[in-house]
C-alpha cells in the first residue's frame, strides 16, 4: 500500500484505538496482497514499524536516524536493508560498524540485526570469511569496519547501512576518512542511498551530517528512547530514567539530544575547529611534554599531552600519548618513549599524589629525562582559564585532531565543574601543564634530550 504524502502508515493505522470500524478494516485489507494478509498477524515490519522507523517519503541519497537508545534503530537498518536486498537483485549493500565484531555480533546476527530481519526462506547466505551475505535473488552485502577506512576503497555499492557513526574511532581521522571513502563507492544504480543510525555524540562525523540536515542535503529521523517505551523491557526502562533522565548524559543517550557542548565551558568544539590546522606548523623552538600522573596504580588515566611552541610564536599540540590504568612503571616508560620520540626539551609533571615518587619514577625510567615537577595548589579550571584565552586569542592549534583530549578540554567549565566522559580530565591537565610551561611561564630554555 503506498502511502500519498501525509497519509497515515499502516503502523500508525494498526496503533489506532482498537475499536476500528469494520469498513476501515475491510479497505486495509482490500489493499494487502494475499501474502501480506497472511504475515500481518504475525510479521511485517512496513505494517507494525513506527513512521519514524520508516524511510523518508521525500527523495533523498543521505538519511539520518539520530536517536536514544533503545528507540529501534538497529532494527529500522536491518528492515531497510532487507526490503533493499528484496527488492533489487542488483543491489550491492555495505554495512560498516564501528568494527568488524559489531558488525556482525551487532548489525548482522544481533537481535535486532539483518538474519534476525530476514527469518525462514527470506534469509541471506551469511559467509563470514568472505564478509558477505547473499540473497537467492542475487542481492549481495559486504561488511566493513570504519576503522579501516582503507577496506572501502576500490569496491562499487548501491546503498550503504553506517552504524553508530557517533561511535567510529576518530583517532588519525579514521572516522571520517571511511565516511569519505564509503561516499566515493556510491556509484551503482540510479538512486545510491545511505542509512546512518547512531546515538548522537559530538564528533566531526556528526557534526557534517547535522550541518546536513540543515542544508536539506540529508534526510533526518529523530526521538527518544521513550518513543519505543512500549517494547522496552519496564524495569531497564523505569532504571535508565531515574539514573540519567535529568542529566546531560541522559539527554543525549535517553533523548537523543545532540549535545551543544557544557554550558560555561572554557573551550568549544567551534573553537577547537577554528584553531584546527591541515597542514604542519612553524618549526619548533621548544618541545614540553605535560604529565597528569594517577593517583593509584591502576586507577585513573596517565595524562601525556606533547606540546611546541613554533618559531612563529604559536604553540601547536603534537600527540596525546595518554595511558589508560598504567602502573607506575608503564606510565613512565610512556613517558620517555614520548621525550625520546618527540625531542623533548622538559617534562613537566604534576606531584600532588605521588609526592617525590613521580619524579624518582621517571628518572629511573631514564636518567637524563629532563623533569620539572610541579605543585597544583589552584584547582582544575583556574590553572585552565589562562590556557584557555590563549587559545582564543589564537596562540595554540591544532593540527589535526584529538578526539578523547578535545571531549576533556570542552567538558571543562566556570564554577569548577567538570561534566566529561572520564571520571577526571587528565588529558586536559596535562595539556595545561604543557602550554603553561611553554607560553606562560618566563624560563630559560634547556638544552634538548638528545639520544635517550
Amino acid at each position: 500500500m503506498a502511502r500519498a504524502r501525509g497519509a497515515m502508515s499502516r503502523g500508525a493505522w494498526l496503533r489506532r484505538n482498537g475499536k476500528v470500524a469494520l469498513a476501515d478494516r475491510v479497505a486495509l485489507g482490500k489493499t494487502l496482497a494475499p501474502h501480506e494478509v497472511e504475515a500481518l498477524g504475525s510479521y511485517y515490519w512496513e505494517g507494525w514499524a513506527r513512521d519514524d522507523q520508516l524511510p523518508p517519503r521525500e527523495a533523498w541519497r543521505t538519511w539520518l536516524i539520530k536517536a536514544g537508545r533503545g528507540f529501534g534503530k538497529t532494527r529500522a537498518g536491518a528492515e531497510w536493508v532487507r526490503s533493499v536486498a528484496r527488492a533489487d537483485p542488483e543491489a550491492r549493500i555495505a554495512l560498516v560498524g564501528a568494527s568488524l565484531g559489531e558488525v556482525r555480533n551487532i548489525m548482522v546476527e544481533g537481535d535486532s540485526g539483518v538474519l534476525a530481519a530476514a527469518p525462514g526462506a527470506l534469509a541471506p547466505v551469511f559467509e563470514p570469511s568472505l564478509r558477505r551475505l547473499t540473497w537467492e535473488n542475487g542481492a549481495i552485502a559486504w561488511i566493513y569496519s570504519a576503522g579501516e577506512p582503507e577496506t572501502l576503497r576500490g569496491p562499487q555499492h548501491s546503498h550503504a547501512w553506517c552504524d553508530e557513526i557517533a561511535k567510529w574511532d576518530n583517532a588519525g581521522e579514521r572516522a571520517m576518512a571511511a565516511w569519505n571513502n564509503l561516499q566515493l563507492t556510491m556509484r551503482l544504480g540510479e538512486s545510491p542511498r545511505v542509512l546512518a543510525t547512531s546515538t548522537p555524540r559530538d564528533t566531526p562525523l556528526m557534526r557534517q551530517l547535522m550541518a546536513g540536515v540543515r542544508t536539506g542535503e540529508v534526510a533526518l529521523a529523530e526521538g527518544p528512547s521513550d518513543a519505543n517505551a512500549a517494547i522496552l523491557p519496564t524495569d531497564y526502562y523505569a532504571n535508565m530514567i531515574a539514573q540519567f533522565g535529568a542529566t546531560r548524559y541522559g539527554r543525549q543517550e535517553l533523548d537523543g539530544e545532540m549535545p551543544n557542548g557544557v554550558e560555561g565551558a572554557l573551550w568549544t568544539r567551534a573553537m577547537l575547529d577554528r584553531c584546527r590546522i591541515a597542514h604542519a606548523p612553524a618549526p619548533a623552538r621548544r618541545v614540553v611534554i605535560g604529565v597528569d600522573p594517577p593517583a593509584t596504580s591502576g586507577g585513573d588515566a596517565c595524562g601525556i599531552v606533547v606540546c611546541e611552541l613554533g618559531t612563529d610564536g604559536i604553540a601547536s599540540v603534537r600527540a596525546d600519548c595518554s595511558v589508560e590504568r598504567p602502573s607506575p612503571d608503564s606510565w613512565a616508560r610512556a613517558v620517555a618513549n614520548a621525550a625520546q620520540c618527540w625531542d623533548a626539551d622538559r617534562v613537566v609533571v604534576e606531584r600532588n599524589q605521588g609526592g617525590e615518587m613521580v619524579e624518582s619514577v621517571l628518572r629511573a625510567a631514564d636518567i637524563r629525562l629532563p623533569v620539572r615537577t610541579i605543585h597544583a595548589s589552584r584547582g582544575k579550571v583556574a590553572r585552565a582559564e589562562p590556557v584557555a584565552a590563549l587559545y582564543e586569542a589564537g596562540k595554540v592549534r591544532h593540527p589535526g585532531f584529538f578526539p578523547a583530549l578535545e571531549d576533556e578540554m570542552c567538558a571543562l567549565a566556570t564554577g569548577g565543574r567538570y561534566e566529561g566522559p572520564s571520571r577526571s580530565p587528565d588529558r586536559a591537565d596535562a595539556l595545561v601543564y604543557a602550554l603553561t610551561e611553554l607560553m606562560l611561564e618566563k624560563r630559560k630554555p634547556l638544552a634538548r634530550v638528545r639520544g635517550l
